[in-house]
């Protein structure tokens, strides 16, 4: 759980409001925490390969918790081959070992500035 403690010190660092949640919850745990939070953006942490099947279903678990609005990134071991996959099923961000800090917290910036101009035309 280093690496995800280390994101979330340095997110908080730059100003995000950071919840991590236990580690091993099931993605309807997941769901249920981040909509009980009002939380904008999901970050997904796995080392073992179980994006394709974990993320899917935390998508699906946060549509049945109301939590449609909610972003979803991963980071973690993840096969660029992946990505794709990952981008398809509703993720706005993968981010891999060596990913700069900085700019996945842009990224995230930036998908949330998108969801807003989406909602309230901005």
């Amino acid at each position: 759980d280093r690496g995800i403690k280390v994101i979330a010190t340095a997110y908080a660092d730059m100003g995000f409001d950071v919840d991590i949640s236990p580690m091993f919850q099931t993605p309807t745990e997941v769901a249920r925490m981040a909509v009980e939070n009002d939380v904008h953006i999901v970050g997904v942490s796995t080392l073992v390969a179980g994006h394709k099947v974990l993320v899917p279903r935390l998508l699906e678990a946060l549509k049945k918790e109301g939590g449609e609005d909610i972003l979803v990134v991963v980071g973690g071991i993840i096969p660029p081959a992946d990505n794709e996959f990952l981008y398809t099923q509703g993720v706005v961000g993968v981010f891999g070992p060596g990913t700069v800090v900085t700019d996945s917290a842009n990224q995230v910036l930036n998908a949330l500035e998108q969801k807003s101009q989406s909602i309230y035309g901005n």
